[in-house]
Order: C-alpha cells, then sequence, then structure tokens
C-alpha cells in the first residue's frame, strides 16, 4: 500500500496525513470546508479562494475533469484542495484535462485520501484555522513553530484586481445599459449574466476613484465578490460613500460587506463560514425560499444596521445572519450569497433583473 507522502498541520497540533496530487511545496492557508457535491473547478479558479486551502465534503473529486469553458478566473488563487478520494481519469466527454494538471500549472497544493468528514467536524468545532500543507518528513514541533510565526496575507484584495480596466459587451442583441464593475476578485459568471441582461459592462479594478467611475458615464454600479476582511478593502468603501445616491448600485458578497460598511454599518467574522450550494435564505419581502451558493468568512451585524438607512432583505434560515440588504431611496441593494451560480442553484437570478429595472 502506498504510504501517506503530505499532511496537515493544524495551529493546534493535529496532524492529519494524505497523499499529494497537483503542486508540492509548503503553504501556510485558511483552512476552509465547501459542502457542494459539484462545481469543484468553479471553486479552485473563484478568486474569493485566495490563501485558503478548502475541504471538500464530497467525497470523489476530479472525475469529471476540468472544462476551458468553465473558468470562473483564468489564474486560479486558492491555496489548497482537500478531498477524500481524488480521481485522476475524468469521465466527461467536455473535459479538457485533469484537475491535478491544472492544479500543477497553477501551483495549488492538493492531498487525497483525508479522513474529510472529521477534517470538517474540526473546523465547525474549532472555527477556520491557519493550516500548513507539508511533506510527511516535516516533524510537528518545527510545522507548529512556522505556524505560529507566519501571518496570512491581507492584500488579497489588490491581488486579485484586474490591473487595467476592460469591457465586456457580448450581449444578446445590442447593450441597453452601461454597468461599472468595481473588481474586487470577480468571478467570470457574473460579467457573463449582466450581458446576458443586455448590459455593456467596464470593469475597472477596486482602487478606482469615483471621479473616474463618474467620467465613464454608468447607468449603474456592480460592486463584485472578492477575497478576505472587507474591512481592507478602504478605496472601494470610500467610492460606495460617494457614489451612493446617485447610481443605482448592487453589490454581492464581498460587495454587500462593503455597502453595508459604506453606510456606516460593522461586519464579523462567521467561526467556519458559508461555503456551498445548499444554503437556504428567506426573502423578507416576498416569504419565498431561495436555495443559495455561498461562498463567505465575514457576515454583516444585524445590530449595527440601526439608523444607517439599510433594510435587511434577506436572512440566511441556518443562523439567521444577514443575507440581504437595501436602501430603496438610495436605489442600492445587496446580497451576501451568488445569484450567478457558477456553481449552485438557480433560484436568485431575478436579483440581475432587479438591477436592471432599477437602472
Amino acid at each position: 500500500m502506498e504510504k501517506y507522502n503530505r499532511k496537515l498541520v493544524l495551529e493546534n497540533g493535529i496532524e492529519i496525513p494524505g497523499y499529494s496530487f497537483g503542486a508540492g511545496g509548503d503553504r501556510i492557508l485558511e483552512l476552509v470546508f465547501n459542502t457542494s457535491m459539484v462545481g469543484y473547478q468553479e471553486i479552485i479558479s473563484d478568486p474569493s479562494y485566495t490563501d485558503q486551502a478548502v475541504v471538500m465534503t464530497y467525497p470523489l473529486i476530479g472525475n469529471y475533469g476540468m472544462s476551458n469553458e468553465d473558468y470562473e478566473s483564468r489564474s486560479p488563487s486558492i491555496g489548497a484542495l482537500i478531498v477524500r478520494e481524488y480521481n485522476d481519469e475524468p469521465s466527461s466527454w467536455r473535459s479538457d484535462e485533469t484537475l491535478d494538471s491544472v492544479m500543477k500549472r497553477f501551483g495549488i497544493a492538493g492531498i487525497s485520501g483525508v479522513d474529510t468528514r472529521r477534517l470538517t467536524r474540526i473546523i465547525r468545532e474549532i472555527g477556520s484555522c491557519k493550516v500548513l500543507v507539508t511533506d510527511m518528513v516535516n516533524d510537528l514541533e518545527s510545522s507548529l513553530v512556522t505556524l505560529k510565526n507566519t501571518e496570512l496575507p491581507r492584500d488579497q484584495v489588490s491581488r486579485m484586481t484586474v490591473k487595467d480596466s476592460y469591457i465586456s459587451d457580448i450581449c444578446y442583441g445590442d447593450p441597453v445599459h452601461h454597468v461599472v464593475a468595481i473588481d474586487c476578485g470577480m468571478k467570470s459568471n457574473i460579467v457573463r449574466e449582466l450581458n446576458a441582461h443586455a448590459c455593456k459592462v467596464t470593469v475597472v479594478p477596486f482602487d478606482t476613484c469615483a471621479s473616474d467611475i463618474e467620467a465613464l458615464k454608468p447607468d449603474g454600479i456592480f460592486i463584485s465578490n472578492g477575497p478576505g476582511d472587507p474591512t481592507d478593502a478602504v478605496p472601494v468603501i470610500e467610492t460606495v460613500k460617494k457614489l451612493k445616491g446617485r447610481y443605482p448600485i448592487f453589490g454581492i458578497c464581498l460587495g454587500h460587506q462593503i455597502i453595508s460598511l459604506a453606510y456606516g454599518a460593522r461586519t464579523y467574522k462567521l467561526k467556519f463560514g458559508h461555503r456551498g450550494g445548499n444554503h437556504p435564505v428567506r426573502n423578507l419581502k416576498t416569504g419565498r425560499v431561495e436555495m443559495t451558493s455561498q461562498n463567505h468568512s465575514y457576515a454583516v451585524d444585524a445590530e449595527s444596521l440601526t439608523g444607517t438607512g439599510l433594510e435587511v432583505t434577506h436572512i440566511n434560515l441556518l443562523d439567521d445572519t444577514v443575507e440581504g440588504l437595501a436602501c430603496e431611496r438610495d436605489k442600492v441593494f445587496s446580497v451576501q450569497y451568488h445569484p450567478e451560480s457558477a456553481p449552485g442553484p438557480c433560484d436568485s437570478q431575478y436579483l440581475f433583473e432587479r438591477f436592471v429595472n432599477m437602472m
């Protein structure tokens, strides 16, 4: 039987062995889990997973390979993927290459053969934590010293944003509206959804100032998803403060948190976050329950919303966290989840229509 050659070392001293796939080398990352049954390609290419080691609770990963059409970014920045069983012989006719070869190309570490149910229970019990992905030969004592002396980076948004503005106008017919999308680590399917709703999209870097955005003459502003602590995205928060009330604004995930901060609310870090494709959310306006795709570590403090002008529009039925906000006066709204659904259910795509109607 093949011997274990890789391991995870958690900051509380727990060691978990496994087998290597993807790229080698040591990495210190934030350990989180995702309950999605499909969509590992979209997950590893979602910029929101920058500097994270993601435990997939679904036991078989890699079995349908990787398709050139399904990337959410062209330079995946996830730190590591941890799975129960890795399959290196894709069965899908759409597969262009294996997950292993993609992970090697982009420097993403992989560990298979892990008891992911046990590891998920550990994360739920102690919360998201630092983890060292390393070789079995490295001893526990030195690994723990390395973990203790290494801080996780906090510059993810500045690393994941586009360096130069670009335009996407691949619409079904002529564009009707012009949206400026502030890229904090945006998924590609968000742009595709806006294009599908007859919007020409100008994607700009996260630190683009309000006056430069105004010069583009947009009909609406979109604030994207992205990695890290929303309080670190100071340039975007300041831009939203200056633009709110002047244009319709729509925010998703990190964008939702940034909008709340711009209105004077607070955010906080969840114990182990929300990551998966089956989170039930209630729309408080309609009473309808939507199954949603989620990927975030932070949430908006409901008590801090008093006096901000923001109204809670959606709540998470698992833990009552704030999932949607709106300021009707300013034509501003946001959701904590991912209505573009890549991967995930399509219950919430009406939000793009709402944005278009506002414009």
